[in-house]
């Protein structure tokens, strides 16, 4: 069986050429490693598919897709971030591009493989008293543009004129089906149910006012990918006026997805524009659209 296989100086990265399930295909690739070891990797989120952190054991691999493993010493390495690059920071702020599959924030089951963690870790490096603050959230699977606050102070500032500091945030979204209209906006009031679902009410002022804009990038008869603005920042939001709109985010099936034709969600912070907390400077933040979302909606 061949793979081809090129490394660079922190990572191994190898083509699939057959379909086959992501531990097998390491163990093949890996034969130098043990199987214990093969998984460790695997657990830490050293592997990378295209463009999401994959740490499921039975993920089941296609042909051409690319497979990247962050070589054990640069994970053991101090200054590797995993799952994510800086491509901002100065003493008040830091802003990263998440890679999909990376927590932003710790849950009751994952406290340290998270953005916020790893980032803490990164600026107690100069100082233990150096902290990081959340300021806005990216769900676990969606990539892209996040900023993070290095005082409670910048936090507040951010989070208290968020409207007002903010003056882009635009996402793109890869999306089931054609959308034939080229441009619209969906308008709903948001409501959370028991369990923890986002969902439209029918009725005005029942809920908390969303608007989501968005225009067609490109399309086909199995996949649109849209650009999508936010007039208003809610939970899941994009994902709820998605499903609204007849046309469910690729891969999510908490909201009427029928399939993962790219093997995580099809959403997508690309664009942060903002003023400066503390110097009033206008900044602008851009991640590059995931490869697999250009290549499924061409």
């Amino acid at each position: 069986m061949k793979y081809k296989h090129k490394g660079r100086n922190n990572t191994l990265t190898y083509n699939v050429e057959e379909s086959i399930e992501l531990l097998p295909f390491l163990l093949q690739v890996m034969s130098n490693r043990s199987r214990n070891s093969v998984k460790s990797i695997l657990t830490r989120g050293q592997v990378t598919i295209d463009d999401h952190i994959e740490t499921k054991h039975n993920y089941a691999l296609q042909p051409g897709q690319t497979v990247t493993v962050l070589k054990n010493k640069a994970a053991i390495k101090e200054s590797q971030l995993i799952g994510m690059t800086i491509l901002y920071e100065d003493e008040d702020i830091i802003v990263i591009n998440k890679e999909a599959g990376l927590l932003s924030i710790a849950t009751q089951k994952e406290k340290r493989r998270t953005a916020h963690h790893q980032l803490m870790e990164h600026v107690q490096r100069e100082s233990s008293e150096n902290r990081i603050f959340v300021v806005h959230r990216l769900d676990k699977d969606t990539s892209g543009v996040m900023m993070f606050a290095k005082s409670e102070k910048v936090k507040r500032t951010l989070q208290n004129a968020w409207k007002e500091n903010v003056k882009e945030r635009t996402y793109v979204a890869l999306v089931e089906g054609e959308v034939k209209k080229p441009k619209g906006y969906i308008s709903s009031w948001l409501k959370e149910s028991s369990t923890h679902m986002m969902y439209s009410s029918s009725t005005k002022h029942d809920g908390l006012h969303a608007i989501t804009h968005y225009k067609v990038v490109q399309s086909n008869k199995s996949f649109s990918l849209l650009e999508v603005q936010l007039e208003t920042g809610r939970k899941n939001q994009i994902r709820v006026h998605m499903q609204d709109l007849g046309h469910s985010v690729v891969g999510d099936k908490k909201y009427g997805s029928t399939g993962n034709a790219i093997g995580r969600l099809g959403l997508h912070a690309k664009v942060l524009l903002f003023t400066h907390p503390v110097t009033g400077k206008l900044l602008r933040f851009e991640a590059p659209v995931p490869k697999s979302f250009l290549t499924k909606s061409k």
